[in-house]
């Protein structure tokens, strides 16, 4: 099986829409997946989201099913910067992240270690999205044991989920085992972004993800549109 996890276009999130250059993302990557061909859809129930599954799903005459737990991570990644001011994580200086060796803690101590992430409930976010991935896994055929995963059905589908920056960063860090403060000082995510997870169907029954590329914007390129990341840097 081929896990597409795909980042929202670029969005106005005071409506929770695309502005008109997400529009031109969401048909841009809607032609790279349909290339693809794509057998299943899942979308999280954010606005966003919905609009950049919608070029795929016509394309291929497909409907996108929503995932209650796929929406944006909120409050959760809250946390209190050196500054004194408690703010997003997304926006924290990266080398907090990194600072007098912590990009060494272990990815089970990570939360307990870290001194930035620990107070805050990222923790919780990180749990609910694994918890709610691994009985989605387990529904498309793969069943998480201690780490790698049980073959249930040799899936040999390619399943696309039309997500979030934040969202995709923790459920990422938790397949791969990245400890997850590591997940947001190294690992940016831009609209439109393509991460293709492989598990393969070993005869030994068992696999584990393995990452095939990470926030692809291929696509953007393809169609000849701005390579901005994340409006703020040509890339």
């Amino acid at each position: 099986m081929l896990l597409y996890i795909i980042r929202h276009g670029d969005p106005d999130y005071t409506t929770d829409t695309l502005t008109p250059r997400g529009i031109l993302q969401a048909e841009a990557v809607g032609r790279r997946l349909a290339a693809a061909k794509i057998d299943k859809v899942f979308s999280s129930p954010m606005g966003r989201a919905r609009e950049t599954a919608e070029p795929l799903c016509r394309r291929l005459g497909l409907d996108y099913e929503i995932l209650e737990w796929t929406h944006e991570i909120g409050d959760e990644r809250l946390v209190d910067y050196p500054t004194g001011e408690h703010k997003t994580i997304t926006l924290l200086q990266y080398s907090e992240l990194r600072k007098d060796g912590r990009q060494d803690i272990g990815f089970d101590a990570s939360f307990t270690d870290h001194p930035i992430v620990a107070p805050s409930d990222l923790k919780k976010a990180v749990d609910y999205i694994a918890d709610n991935g691994r009985a989605f896994l387990e529904r498309l055929g793969y069943k998480e044991e201690n780490g790698v995963y049980r073959i249930l059905n040799p899936n040999e589908e390619k399943v696309a989920l039309f997500c979030h920056g934040a969202f995709s960063r923790a459920w990422i860090a938790s397949l791969l085992h990245i400890p997850v403060h590591m997940m947001w000082a190294n690992f940016g995510y831009t609209h439109t972004g393509v991460t293709v997870l492989e598990f393969k169907n070993y005869e030994n029954g068992f696999t584990v993800p393995h990452c095939l590329c990470y926030s692809d914007i291929s696509h953007i390129y393809g169609d000849g549109l701005d390579m901005v990341y994340d409006r703020y840097i040509e890339i």
